[in-house]
């Protein structure tokens, strides 16, 4: 029987960081087993298991968990969808409870890239002054040092430039995105679980090593290891479970996951834009919320520059007004919109399938009240996004249970 609601009961995440003693395996286990006794249930009680991890995508995660955590025979979704794989593996576990398939799932995600150096969309073929087409892409030279790169940095640092470019800003740029990247590494102080907790000046920031304009790396989100974990229940199992699982148990109102929808530009070059005010849309639209609504919001800041954008995408302002949003102050823990409390992916890290996961952790802690110092008072709605390249975005937005 299909269910009404569907519940997140369980949610913990690793602390993020640098783990040479653990292997993906651990990590994975760890966070887990962390969801599992958060929501007060055992591996028994799953009904499926949605397992993601990008960097070793061939490996059935899921499979090697089951062996460390308990192997029950149920069925196991190994998943890889570039940075939105996390949100994936929470989707699928989603899909499962929410058509009736089982009444507990449990989704995980977890990578090991601590030392991973810069991340690009593909290898840059050789050059040379003719073009050989071969393969199914072969009519299409890679867009490498030809009109821009494949580099994770500089993707992103071009998307910030353009939308300067067509919401004209008549600031200093650099400095514009540094004071984003200076907000998140401050929330960061707060976030134990981060893993770089330092507050940056503003000139440290502007002053530290460029990456590729105008993101230095302080606006970068840190390679690191991490994983988390959820478990999510039908509306009619939390009914029958302990009271204080019950007021515990945060309600996902929307989980929503989009890709690119037809455009001619996007064959070449990603639209980090269309695909995630579509899936924001979709997102508002299923849960009965607004932009408005929101006490609190986790975006994917890969870089400073993808922050400023998703303001916009994600509907936080008005179309064109991501800057003077930014600059009223609502993105800050005191704001009118918090964003990034966690300390942002600049801050609290990216270990790529862990993300979309560790950003609904951070919201829920939110709603139910257990932040501690970064805690948002009285927060009773919040949104978690995520943007893989290739392209996938995922947006999910959870509520306070009554």
């Amino acid at each position: 029987m299909a269910s009404d609601d569907v519940w997140i009961l369980g949610i913990h995440m690793t602390k993020f960081g640098k783990h040479p003693d653990k292997d993906t395996v651990d990590l994975a286990a760890e966070a887990t087993t962390g969801a599992l006794a958060d929501g007060g249930v055992s591996m028994k009680d799953m009904g499926v298991l949605a397992a993601g991890n990008l960097m070793n995508a061939s490996a059935g995660i899921g499979q090697q968990l089951q062996k460390q955590i308990g192997q029950t025979g149920i069925p196991v979704y190994n998943v890889a969808n570039a940075c939105a794989t996390g949100a994936t593996a929470l989707r699928v576990a989603y899909m499962a409870v929410k058509s009736g398939e089982c009444d507990m799932g449990l989704a995980v995600g977890v990578e090991k890239l601590s030392g991973a150096g810069l991340l690009s969309g593909g290898a840059r073929k050789g050059d040379g002054d003719t073009w050989t087409p071969q393969g199914r892409y072969g009519a299409v030279a890679p867009v490498d040092g030809r009109i821009g790169t494949e580099t994770m940095p500089g993707v992103f640092a071009q998307v910030g430039m353009e939308y300067l470019h067509d919401h004209p800003y008549g600031g200093n740029d650099f400095e514009l995105f540094a004071r984003i990247s200076e907000k998140n590494h401050a929330h960061s102080t707060l976030n134990p679980k981060a893993a770089y907790q330092k507050k940056f000046t503003l000139e440290e920031i502007m002053n530290d090593v460029m990456i590729a304009f105008p993101n230095t790396r302080p606006m970068c989100s840190a390679n690191c290891d991490g994983a988390a974990a959820a478990v999510v229940v039908s509306d009619a199992k939390l009914k029958s479970l302990s009271p204080d699982q019950r007021r515990r148990a945060v309600k996902i109102s929307a989980s929503v996951l989009t890709t690119d929808p037809w455009e001619e530009a996007c064959q070449i070059l990603p639209n980090v834009n269309t695909l995630t005010r579509n899936a924001a849309q979709q997102a508002y639209e299923k849960a009965g919320v607004g932009p408005d609504d929101l006490d609190l919001v986790e975006l994917h800041d890969c870089f400073a520059t993808a922050e400023l954008v998703h303001y916009d995408n994600l509907m936080l302002c008005p179309a064109g007004g991501a800057v003077d949003f930014f600059q009223s102050g609502a993105t800050w823990r005191d704001g009118k919109t918090p964003v990034n409390v966690s300390g942002g992916l600049e801050s609290k890290g990216h270990p790529i399938a862990a993300t979309g996961i560790a950003n609904i952790w951070e919201v829920c802690h939110h709603l139910r009240g257990e932040a501690a110092d970064r805690q948002i008072e009285g927060a009773r709605v919040g949104l978690a996004h995520v943007i893989g390249l290739g392209s996938a975005c995922g947006v999910h937005i959870l509520e306070k249970a009554a």
